[in-house]
């Protein structure tokens, strides 16, 4: 006889059954609403979305010849200036000259009364008439008092008194032609004539006034404006560059001036001035350039950018202006590698002009670097060229930039 399992049969063991079943069930449905629900929102949840390529304009870095310069601002000088003023004390009877006139060496400028001086030199010249006349006695006497000394009719102290006369009368006669000479100089004075070719300012005594020789103003100031001189400093490690063209070349280094936007050109002169010594509160050195101004293109007090060319270089390296970038210690651009990314490159300027600069460290021939949207970049980023139309917009649109990067690069 089977005895019956108690255990499965046990109402105690049959609820437990129950449980397991009921918590297998709840594990199995929990389960599979986790996995719909984690596929869902995995399957609903977007692609992180690719940064786009930024769209920019490139160029690349060429060698060709350039003419290297230095360059910096200059103040325009007359080439000398004279005050001019009387020599001697009178009334200004005249002017010669018009305010604002160009006038030649030699030009009559006024004309003080003369009349006071005219007699005096009159008073001089009979002075001296007079003198030469009694000179001109006792030479005679004494021609006679040797005649005499001969036939014992004289003494030879009268001979010696009469040479002794005859020699008083005759620095009596010379400084009578010293009184004359002197009274011509002084009435020559009061011809007042321009000591140089020039252009007078404005007139400062009026006709009718009493002049004085000891008057600082004077009648009229003369600044000679053709030649003229453009003075201009430049930094100090430029004296070494100066000096190593000009031990090659006997021929003076040639110096332009333009206009404040350096666009304009107003004249070429040669260097005439290399000061020998560095100012140690600026550290520049004071340079001075001599320009034919027969235009009168440059005006004395005129501001100017100047230019001075040092020599050629061959192979250089140069890129559009547009391309260099000024950071707060140094200056950079951006170069784009063969996958079209960008990296912030270092570069050194030698110089920027007529939208071109020239660097000599940094980059390489046939690199291509970004000459416009450089504001949109950050290191590492894609890059992409617009269509030919654009790019053609683009290149004016630089162009102009490359304008203003060269009027400030000059004025650097």
């Amino acid at each position: 006889m089977t005895t019956p399992d108690t255990t499965t049969t046990h109402p105690l063991y049959q609820r437990r059954s129950t449980w397991l079943a009921a918590s297998a069930l709840v594990l199995v449905l929990g389960g599979g609403a986790w996995a719909l629900t984690h596929h869902a929102a995995n399957a609903a949840k977007p692609d992180a979305p690719k940064t786009p390529p930024v769209q920019v304009t490139t160029a690349r870095v060429a060698t060709q010849t350039v003419q290297v310069y230095r360059s910096g601002i200059g103040t325009v000088a007359s080439m000398a200036t004279v005050t001019v003023k009387a020599r001697i004390d009178g009334q200004l009877d005249k002017v010669g000259f018009v305010e604002g006139q160009d006038v030649k060496a030699g030009q009559l400028l006024a004309q003080l009364d003369p009349r006071t001086l005219q007699a005096q030199l009159a008073q001089a010249q009979a002075t001296r008439a007079k003198d030469q006349a009694t000179l001109t006695n006792a030479r005679a006497d004494l021609k006679r008092y040797t005649t005499l000394i001969a036939q014992d009719a004289a003494t030879q102290q009268q001979v010696d008194t009469q040479k002794a006369l005859v020699n008083q009368l005759e620095a009596a006669v010379q400084n009578d032609a010293a009184q004359v000479q002197y009274a011509e100089v002084q009435l020559s004075f009061t011809r007042i004539t321009s000591p140089m070719n020039g252009r007078v300012g404005a007139r400062l005594v009026d006709p009718g006034n009493i002049v004085h020789a000891a008057e600082t103003n004077g009648l009229v100031v003369i600044n000679q404006i053709d030649p003229i001189a453009v003075q201009f400093t430049l930094p100090e490690d430029a004296v070494q560059d100066i000096n190593r063209v000009q031990q090659q070349s006997s021929q003076p280094l040639s110096v332009v001036a333009y206009d404040r936007s350096g666009t304009q050109m107003l004249g070429t002169g040669k260097l005439i001035l290399l000061n020998n010594q560095i100012d140690t509160t600026s550290g520049t050195v004071q340079l001075k350039g001599s320009f034919a101004n027969p235009q009168h293109t440059l005006w004395p007090g005129q501001y100017v950018n100047v230019r001075l060319q040092l020599d050629r270089r061959a192979d250089s390296l140069t890129l559009p202006a547009a391309a260099v970038q000024r950071g707060q210690d140094s200056t950079y651009v951006w170069a784009v590698d063969a996958e079209n990314k960008v990296a912030n490159v270092p570069v050194h300027v030698v110089q920027i002009a007529d939208g071109t600069a020239v660097i000599d460290k940094g980059l390489e021939a046939g690199q291509r670097v970004v000459v416009d949207g450089q504001y949109k970049l950050k290191p590492g980023a894609t890059i992409v060229e617009p269509p030919p139309a654009a790019k053609s917009a683009v290149k004016d649109a630089v162009k102009d930039a490359a304008k203003v990067a060269t009027s400030s690069g000059s004025s650097n």
